[in-house]
């Protein structure tokens, strides 16, 4: 069963990546205060790539003046995730978060297998909004779709 709304995010261990690479606990990094965690089933692939990551990068200054933080999600090693951050020029802030064997992303239950794609288990594309680690709201992409969890919508939600 995936997270629902009013439940409290998992606490699991995942990889910050930035200049250097650090164990963090995802309830101690989005448990205060208000946060966005949007996930992509891979970085450097074309929609995660063109649209979703990019998108937040664009309305990361309208996140952060709502007093919001901001994390990207990819079941991808950290060096890959550090590389695809560097590629996009990811802005000081921007979270970017690896979960190498998909354990938050299993315990949040959002993953997919991609299997068929040779790409094994990893994230739907999604995004949440919480405050104090508990999920206010919740947006999960269809297959195939780019819609609700972008970053347009998720801000146009918080208004």
């Amino acid at each position: 069963m995936s997270i629902q709304t009013g439940d409290t995010l998992p606490d699991v261990v995942v990889q910050q990546v930035g200049e250097s690479t650090e164990p963090v606990n995802t309830r101690e990094l989005l448990g205060t205060g208000k946060a966005v965690l949007f996930a992509v089933p891979g970085a450097f692939t074309p929609t995660c790539s063109e649209q979703h990551l990019p998108g937040f990068i664009e309305k990361f200054d309208a996140f952060k003046a709502q007093g919001v933080d901001v994390a990207c999600l990819s079941v991808n090693d950290p060096f890959v995730m550090q590389a695809w951050a560097k590629s996009q020029q990811v802005p000081d802030g921007l979270k970017m978060l690896a979960d190498g064997n998909a354990d938050f992303t299993r315990a949040l239950g959002l993953e997919l297998d991609a299997s068929g794609y040779g790409m094994g288990v990893r994230a739907k594309r999604f995004a949440l909004y919480a405050e104090d680690g508990v999920v206010k709201q919740l947006f999960v992409e269809a297959p195939g779709e780019f819609r609700v969890s972008s970053a347009e919508h998720v801000l146009s939600q918080l208004s």
